[in-house]
């Protein structure tokens, strides 16, 4: 208990691994577990039903597991998941979810979430992403791995960002975008492939000639959806299979789109 400023308050039920730091002045309240090697910093605000994993950095000044900004929320033991190594910066804002979705609010592990950033209820981030200043998503936000949002970014309620997509400064989202595509603007509109961030990654030049081919064919070749979509099936079957598992999960992600994709 030595790691607890003196001037924090955590409460007697909190669930905290001996290895937690816990900054002055910071709050944690009694449904709150925060796994070993955690460090909150000060003035930090962790509440409501919140499950936080190891190795976390919370810098100054967030607020944590608060009531879902949602006027159909009464009080329902909501909940907020966050993984591990996760960095958080200043005047963060997550809160739970709701039991007209998940009921989870979820970030996955490895995430730079930079300062001001706002999860609204609801939302699931996956692991690897990267959150520039002021980035905010609304409610029931999906948004896969590596996926990176840059400053000023938002994205409408219900939206779904597939993985390796990256988003540009002041963009405005209010429709789905598929993995591994680059857009920018405000309305939003593609811009191409996302290669600098899979080269970084580690994809091959076959990998990302694929990635490229069906984003040709979703927003270059005129066809409609269904159309691109039968096309990517055909193309799909005359490449490589690590190939075509990319291919194929622009294509999939077609099917699961519920606000039609940016296009």
């Amino acid at each position: 208990m030595s790691k607890i400023h003196a001037t924090a308050i955590v409460d007697s039920k909190a669930e905290l691994h001996e290895s937690v730091e816990i900054g002055p002045y910071s709050v944690i309240g009694p449904n709150v577990v925060i796994g070993s090697g955690t460090v909150v910093g000060p003035h930090v605000v962790i509440e409501g039903h919140t499950t936080i994993g190891s190795d976390n950095k919370f810098f100054q000044f967030s607020s944590i597991g608060a009531a879902p900004q949602d006027k159909k929320w009464k009080g329902e033991p909501t909940r907020l998941t966050i993984g591990d190594r996760n960095t958080i910066r200043e005047f963060c804002t997550f809160n739970t979810g709701t039991v007209q979705d998940k009921g989870v609010t979820s970030l996955g592990n490895d995430n730079w979430i930079s300062a001001y950033v706002h999860l609204a209820h609801d939302c699931q981030v996956g692991s690897n992403t990267i959150f520039s200043n002021n980035a905010q998503i609304a409610g029931h936000v999906e948004i896969g791995d590596y996926v990176i949002m840059s400053g000023f970014a938002n994205v409408h309620q219900f939206c779904k960002i597939g993985a390796h997509a990256f988003v540009g400064m002041s963009t405005s989202l209010t429709q789905d975008v598929p993995p591994f595509v680059l857009l920018n603007g405000n309305p939003a509109a593609a811009h191409g492939v996302n290669i600098e961030g899979l080269k970084r990654r580690g994809f091959t030049r076959e990998q990302i000639n694929g990635i490229r081919s069906a984003y040709k064919t979703i927003y270059r070749s005129g066809l409609t959806l269904e159309e691109a979509k039968a096309a990517l099936i055909a193309e799909e079957a005359t490449v490589p299979a690590d190939v075509a598992l990319h291919m194929r999960a622009m294509r999939e992600f077609l099917d699961t789109a519920t606000r039609g994709i940016v296009r």
